[in-house]
């Protein structure tokens, strides 16, 4: 009896055997999962380069040898971001062989990938057309058009990001100061303790727009550039962003900037943490009818610029909860979308990769926004 139970689950080997097909008969859509997360963002994403066509015919010329299509590079760099590929090489290595990442960009199975090199040349020209802000715009629409926005209510904060480029290449203007030695010319020797180093008499020889800047007290300084962004408080949805370079008010700067591109003719609550707590931002907000809901900084010479008339209403206390929300975005643009330390060189560039991230970032929160709720019971 106890042998005949064994022998109901014995199976024979299988054969370790590969076959050639000539031929598939199966499409990258059918194997990609009906339910794979990526088909709730390939929509949206279709949807946002389809109103960008008529950009895309300005950019390119009407003879020519044709290049890449600008539809497929920008799905091919979401897919960089969204999957934290390191290099433009490994991101090709990924298109010739993963089914998902071909049916994402538009690749049938027997398409060549495109050699890195070439890839890179083309994606210059989106750089140069500020492609990653109009399709920021886009998928924002497609936002608000959900109803998944706020208009009365939002939250500002900035972060560093940091440069590509070392404490090494932080030298003098003028040429003078300490000079690197030739123990090893790949990666000399350079001692710079001791020396007076700030931002009017140096430079870094690797990134020149780059600062040297710390985020607070107690924290290590480096160089970096200050990247800022407004969310709306109802979703926690980027609503615009702004890079500076660090110089002390950079993110004060760049909310007011950001401010001022609030569309809508009513006033408006913006929170943010203590390091906006100046009297000079908080009038200048009031000015533009925002109501400042900032943290009150009490160790502040000359006190907080914020009194009762704003912190006795209840609104200020759901805004203090509700700006905290933003480290998200913080939090994601850095681990998953490569933001800890930028490859990229220059403002223009590191601020066109924020942006495309910020992009990346609302598409993953809409993707959740808009899934139907699974039905209980």
């Amino acid at each position: 009896m106890k042998q005949d139970y064994v022998s109901m689950f014995q199976v024979m080997r299988g054969q370790d055997t590969q076959h050639s097909n000539l031929f598939s008969y199966l499409s990258p859509e059918q194997r990609v999962p009906a339910d794979h997360p990526l088909r709730r963002i390939r929509p949206m994403v279709d949807t946002a380069l389809k109103s960008l066509s008529a950009t895309f015919d300005e950019m390119y010329s009407q003879v020519g040898r044709p290049s890449i299509a600008p539809e497929k590079l920008l799905k091919a760099l979401l897919l960089q971001i969204l999957y934290t590929i390191r290099s433009e090489r490994l991101l090709m290595e990924q298109l010739s062989y993963n089914l998902l990442f071909r049916w994402f960009v538009g690749l049938n199975v027997d398409e060549s990938v495109w050699v890195p090199t070439v890839y890179s040349k083309n994606r210059e020209r989106l750089l140069e057309a500020d492609i990653a802000g109009k399709f920021f715009a886009q998928v924002l629409e497609q936002a608000r058009v959900a109803d998944l926005l706020s208009d009365e209510h939002f939250s500002v904060d900035g972060t560093l990001i940091e440069a590509w480029a070392s404490h090494k290449s932080f030298q003098r203007k003028d040429g003078t100061g300490q000079k690197p030695s030739d123990d090893d010319p790949g990666n000399p020797t350079v001692d710079f303790h001791g020396e007076s180093r700030s931002n009017d008499t140096h430079e870094s020889r690797t990134d020149p727009e780059a600062r040297l800047a710390r985020k607070s007290g107690g924290h290590e300084a480096r160089m970096a550039y200050c990247g800022n962004v407004i969310i709306e408080n109802r979703n926690g949805l980027v609503v615009d962003t702004e890079l500076l370079q660090c110089n002390g008010t950079a993110e004060r700067d760049a909310a007011m900037l950001m401010a001022e591109r609030l569309e809508g003719a009513k006033r408006v609550t913006i929170a943010a943490d203590k390091g906006y707590d100046t009297k000079d931002f908080v009038q200048e907000m009031r000015s533009m009818k925002v109501t400042p809901h900032v943290s009150q900084n009490h160790k502040r010479s000359g006190g907080s610029a914020i009194d009762g008339r704003t912190t006795r209403h209840s609104g200020y206390q759901i805004s203090q909860r509700k700006r905290k929300r933003i480290e998200e975005v913080f939090g994601w643009m850095k681990t998953v979308g490569m933001l800890r330390k930028t490859r990229h060189r220059g403002v223009f560039k590191v601020g066109w990769v924020f942006t495309f991230a910020a992009a990346a970032y609302n598409l993953v929160r809409m993707r959740n926004l808009l899934t139907p709720a699974i039905p209980t019971g």
